[in-house]
């Protein structure tokens, strides 16, 4: 691994941060968005497959109440 000193190291970490493509306010907030609608209907669907699931096994051991 090649040695670099500091002043070297924080040139080429600014010269590489230039390079990236940062997203605007808009599309982080879209995004942010669309993850809490993904996590809510990910959290029904497996809400009622647990609820699914309870209530069979709930029938085949004869405890259900």
């Amino acid at each position: 691994m090649a040695k670099t000193n500091p002043f070297t190291f924080i040139q080429q970490v600014r010269a590489e941060t230039a390079k990236v493509s940062w997203p605007t306010r808009r599309e982080t907030g879209i995004t942010t968005v669309m993850v809490f609608v993904m996590v809510f209907f990910a959290a029904m669907f497996f809400l009622l497959v647990d609820q699914l699931l309870s209530l069979g096994v709930g029938f085949l051991l004869g405890v259900s109440g």
